[in-house]
């Protein structure tokens, strides 16, 4: 009974035993309202409830009856008596054990003891060298809490030195981007604090040294968007939403930063007029030219929709992508919003007054020139298939081929043919938050990305790094060439094969095929290659779990053997042009598509393109003992125990997955809001200020506030 109730509620709310705490309740499947079968029953009866009303008139009965009339009343009463008795005794059994029988039996890692370093403030600081992790701590462990502050903010550069001689020994020069066309705003610094809280928890899987991302810093709110508008009033062009804030050294941030009058930003135009100053450092020709490398562009593409709601939060992060991934950067990203318009009837394809209406209706002003609309008929004019419903294997979800459900890459797809002028495509979600540098976080795992062998890469990505008990990523590498060779498993390399028909295969590209066999290859090929695919979760193999989505696999044939394929779970990755090229003409000439997580990693798989997990960091809420973590996560004993399966329960308590719920708490009260009775600004105030935490990727963010 346990196993069938746990299948039909994979998402329960996250309750923490012995706390106040629960975490944001997400869908589930509980029946624990359904009405009880007592409610009709007689002893449940409106009039029971109420008790019976006679009038008076009534009693002199009984002194008018006879002795044995009297006899046969008081047994009737008694017997009465009994019975409602009984009832009533039976009523309470039924929903004790009705009560007992819903009693939702806690997952195992609910018993695991709480992490509490997170929420540690900015006045326990402590130098990175002497920080000792959470769990590492001992009861004897005392954290030293300072009157504010003992070091000061700084501003964070993790740009290269765009003026040095060497930069300019191999690029073009980088000149300086400015948010207005008067060139009176540049592109603000943001500021965070050296070291972090004593007794801050560490993450359990990834790492920041790996990726290029500086472990011994941490964010607070007035460092990270103090300069996007947080910490000062509207009638400043600023959000003013520090007012209610606990605000320990606050005001060595607002003295580094400068007021920027936001009401007047038209982010398009500053992306569009810095791309032109810079536009020689992305010409191969000009390079080749004058002997220098050109640098690649990425688009960074934000799926939104009509309707969706512009927080002054959201503002805040988007502010955030746009200056440090492109102004920052000297143009090497554009951020664009690419816009779902769900109603079908309008015809933003063949009418600029209709398309501007939308546009203008459904995006605040300051990002009107950044957006593309696009809607489920385009794509059907689009990609017109014929996707067959012979030629699905499985179509769980019921839905339309091009709805967004099932083919969001489809408007990807569409939005990249129209931008080939982009050597990388990120795909990103409005519901995904992160609290360190952004242009630190995507170029270090870029850079991460493209010094990894193709030799074992998928095996790699398959599976969790947990450096606490795996040690350091080389060793974890020599882990996985170990287990493939003793479990005689064939690693991929190359393009995969598979039997097709019908419209055929389009032939992989010349580059993908191996220059020699795995044997031969000593984790050479590859190794400053970008990747094609950098995902942020597992590449995991859909056939070997319960996940319902593996067979949503349309235009092969059905009567074949399902193709091989991969995926990873939430859709946002980086894709270069060569990949959505080939998923284009994939989905374009062989009617050949898959669920979104499905899609590019299984492409990539049949052309032998690049693919990769980044390992970044993720934490979580409780104490896992790491050889529980280690098998649950990475040898789960059948399919139905797959963290991607039914095991998906597992990743409640993470800081990123579909389903992570503390990601939502945390990030809230990191940003200063009362969550579940706790933190709130009082709370700060008490104890050790306003929470500082390392760069972290929160998902999925499905509401957000301060106090």
């Amino acid at each position: 009974m346990g196993a069938i109730k746990g299948a039909l509620s994979l998402i329960p709310s996250i309750r923490l035993p012995g706390s106040k705490v629960a975490y944001e309740e997400l869908p589930s499947h509980d029946m624990s309202h359904a009405n009880s079968p007592l409610d009709e029953s007689p002893i449940m009866a409106d009039s029971w409830r109420k008790g019976i009303s006679a009038p008076r008139r009534r009693l002199g009965f009984l002194f008018r009856t006879s002795p044995r009339r009297l006899v046969v009343i008081t047994l009737a009463v008694f017997f009465s008596l009994v019975l409602l008795a009984g009832g009533s005794f039976r009523a309470r059994r039924y929903y004790a054990e009705k009560a007992k029988a819903d009693e939702r039996i806690p997952y195992h890692w609910e018993l695991y003891p709480r992490l509490d370093g997170f929420y540690n403030g900015i006045r326990s600081l402590v130098n990175y060298t002497d920080w000792v992790p959470e769990q590492q701590i001992t009861t004897k462990t005392k954290l030293k809490i300072h009157k504010a502050p003992p070091f000061d903010p700084v501003a964070v550069n993790p740009y290269p030195d765009f003026s040095s001689t060497e930069y300019l020994k191999d690029h073009q020069p980088v000149q300086r981007c400015y948010l207005d066309d008067n060139e009176k705003y540049v592109a603000p610094d943001i500021f965070a604090y050296p070291g972090v809280p004593a007794g801050m928890t560490a993450p359990y899987w990834g790492s920041y040294e790996n990726l290029g991302i500086a472990p011994d810093r941490c964010w607070e709110r007035f460092g990270r968007f103090g300069p996007y508008g947080y910490s000062y009033n509207p009638a400043e062009g600023g959000l003013g939403l520090s007012n209610n804030s606990a605000h320990a050294g606050a005001e060595k941030v607002q003295e580094l930063l400068t007021k920027i009058d936001y009401r007047n930003v038209n982010w398009g135009k500053a992306q569009k007029k810095c791309f032109e100053k810079n536009q020689k450092r992305f010409d191969p020709e000009v390079a080749h030219t004058e002997q220098k490398k050109a640098v690649k562009r990425s688009a960074y593409v934000l799926r939104t929709w009509t309707g969706y709601k512009y927080t002054d939060i959201q503002l805040l992060s988007l502010r955030a992508m746009i200056n440090e991934l492109s102004l920052k950067s000297g143009g090497e990203y554009d951020v664009h919003l690419l816009v779902h318009v769900k109603d079908d009837t309008i015809p933003i394809w063949a009418s600029e007054e209709m398309y501007n209406k939308t546009l203008w209706e459904s995006v605040p002003e300051e990002f009107w020139d950044m957006t593309t609309l696009w809607s489920e008929q385009l794509m059907r004019t689009y990609y017109p298939g014929p996707f067959r419903e012979e030629d699905n294997v499985e179509n769980h979800s019921k839905s339309d081929i091009h709805g967004v459900y099932r083919s969001a890459h489809f408007a990807l797809q569409w939005f990249a043919q129209q931008h080939q002028e982009y050597d990388f495509i990120w795909n990103w979600e409005m519901d995904i938050r992160y609290t360190g540098h952004y242009y630190e976080f995507h170029n270090g795992v870029s850079n991460w990305a493209a010094e990894q062998p193709r030799k074992l890469l998928w095996e790699r990505s398959s599976r969790f790094w947990i450096p606490g008990i795996h040690g350091t990523w080389a060793k974890f590498s020599q882990l996985v060439e170990r287990e493939t060779q003793e479990r005689n498993e064939e690693p991929v390399w190359g393009p995969a094969e598979f039997p097709t028909s019908g419209l055929g295969r389009i032939p992989p590209p010349k580059e993908n095929i191996p220059p020699k066999t795995i044997e031969e290859d000593n984790y050479e090929w590859g190794v400053g290659e970008d990747a094609d695919l950098i995902v942020f979760d597992p590449l995991f193999d859909p056939a070997k779990t319960n996940w319902v989505f593996r067979n949503d696999v349309t235009g092969y044939n059905t009567s074949l053997d399902t193709p091989p394929r991969r995926a990873a779970i939430i859709t946002v990755a980086r894709l270069s042009k060569k990949l959505l090229n080939t998923m284009h003409e994939e989905t374009f000439r062989t009617h050949h598509t898959m669920f979104p997580e499905m899609w590019p990693p299984s492409v990539a798989l049949h052309h032998g393109y690049k693919a990769v997990y980044a390992p970044h960091p993720v934490y979580f809420d409780r104490k896992w003992p790491l050889d529980v973590m280690d098998k649950i996560f990475n040898y789960p004993s059948t399919p139905q125990e797959s963290p991607f399966g039914w095991g998906e329960h597992n990743m409640q308590g993470g800081s990123f997955y579909y389903n992570a719920g503390f990601s939502g708490a945390l990030w809230r009260r990191w940003l200063g809001a009362k969550e579940n009775g706790e933190g709130g600004k009082k709370t700060e105030e008490s104890r050790s200020d306003r929470m500082c935490l390392r760069g972290m990727l929160y998902h999925p963010i499905k509401s957000e506030s301060v106090e």
